[in-house]
């Protein structure tokens, strides 16, 4: 039998979830980066020409989340490991919140909010 195993599975399914979350942030990073395809031919099919559609918001958002992703995974295995050895380890310690991963929520919860008011601005444009 494995010593710990319990809190062992915990870490690695808690892990793993962060790998899954990394990679729909990175998802939706390229789905965005890709969005100014969608606003090309929804302003060549409009009525009117539009002047106000700038995809290059889009693309730097996009590659931006594709990083923000990338980093998740850095720092979701960096945390796996750390919460590894302290298992393993026979002194106590203390289980602590990460700086970074509330610099990134922050970060995250800024381009959503950006992502929500540039879309607007794009459909507004559109119309």
């Amino acid at each position: 039998m494995i010593p710990h195993f319990s809190d062992h599975s915990a870490n690695e399914r808690t892990y793993l979830a962060w790998v899954r979350t990394a990679i729909s942030v990175m998802a939706f990073g390229f789905l965005l980066e890709r969005f100014d395809i969608f606003l090309i031919y929804a302003s060549k099919t409009a009525d009117k020409v539009s002047e106000g559609l700038h995809t290059r918001a889009s693309q730097w958002l996009g590659l931006t989340l594709l990083v923000v992703g990338a980093l998740m995974i850095v720092g979701a295995t960096l945390r796996f490991y750390r919460n590894r050895r302290a298992i393993e380890s026979s002194k106590s310690s203390m289980y602590g919140d990460s700086l970074v991963a509330r610099a990134m929520a922050v970060l995250l919860v800024l381009m959503a909010i950006f992502l929500t008011v540039y879309v607007a601005r794009q459909i507004a444009a559109l119309s």
